[in-house]
């Protein structure tokens, strides 16, 4: 993983040489809950602004995957914040944690929405950022996240969930959705059954939201995430093909959200 992690930061480097990225950890506060955030930027223009991209991290926390990610979205020229989600200093450190901080949010969707909100509104907050041009990713646990985040009737351009959870545990909220969503699925996913994919396509398509979903196929979950290995039997391996793709999918999506933004 240490290896992947370095050659992510230096294709960074190499591939936007003439661009200085600054990063910043950000705490901030829900009650008297301390979040630690991360936030990434092109400094060399920082005299106008750009669209923001909030992160949402999978069920390990706030990693370097998902500081990796924002240095990526930096060196393409947006403001990349990772939100956290379960407070400093909560950093599972096994999958049977993970799941159990995972499930906290995932039961009270209404806390949930409301840490999402919060770091969105520290991404909106940032003077590097255009107010009315931001979007938000999310991997796994965070790709559930932004979907929440766009059902809590939040004002952004679009949302693109990673191999992200579909249940649809409230499918009214889906009349709250005013962001644009793509949906980036393993076909092979087995902890994403069809009839939760079915009952989230009629949740969208009810509220006539504007969206699309893009299967790969041979990938499981975690697609995207190296440290996922590659043993497609455990049903979370990395697919290099479905990662390249889907990050290049997210690409066009941006670019038609945000058309005519100067970055």
């Amino acid at each position: 993983m240490r290896i992947f992690f370095a050659v992510l930061l230096t294709l960074v480097s190499v591939c936007h040489a003439r661009a200085e990225i600054k990063t910043q950890i950000v705490e901030y506060q829900d009650g008297d809950v301390t979040l630690e955030g991360f936030v990434a930027w092109d400094s060399e223009k920082a005299d106008k602004a750009a669209p923001g991209v909030l992160v949402v991290h999978q069920w390990m926390g706030l990693t370097d995957y998902e500081k990796g990610r924002c240095k990526q979205l930096a060196g393409l020229g947006y403001v990349a914040f990772a939100l956290d989600i379960y407070g400093k200093g909560i950093r599972p450190s096994t999958m049977q944690d993970a799941a159990k901080q995972a499930g906290i949010y995932k039961q009270d969707r209404d806390l949930y929405r409301r840490r999402l909100k919060l770091g969105l509104e520290q991404l909106r907050g940032r003077h590097e950022v255009a107010k009315d041009q931001i979007a938000a990713i999310g991997y796994c646990f965070g790709g559930t996240g932004v979907l929440e985040l766009a059902r809590s009737g939040a004002k952004i351009s679009g949302v693109v969930s990673f191999h992200g959870g579909l249940d649809s545990p409230q499918p009214e909220a889906g009349k709250n959705i005013k962001a644009k969503v793509l949906i980036c699925h393993g076909a092979d996913d087995p902890f994403v059954p069809a009839n939760e994919i079915e009952a989230f396509k009629s949740e969208l398509n009810s509220a006539q939201v504007d969206w699309e979903m893009v299967i790969y196929s041979g990938a499981v979950h975690s697609f995207t995430q190296p440290m996922a290995g590659n043993d497609n039997a455990r049903g979370a391996a990395y697919n290099e093909r479905a990662d390249k793709r889907s990050w290049t999918a997210m690409q066009a999506f941006f670019d038609e959200i945000f058309a005519g933004a100067s970055k």
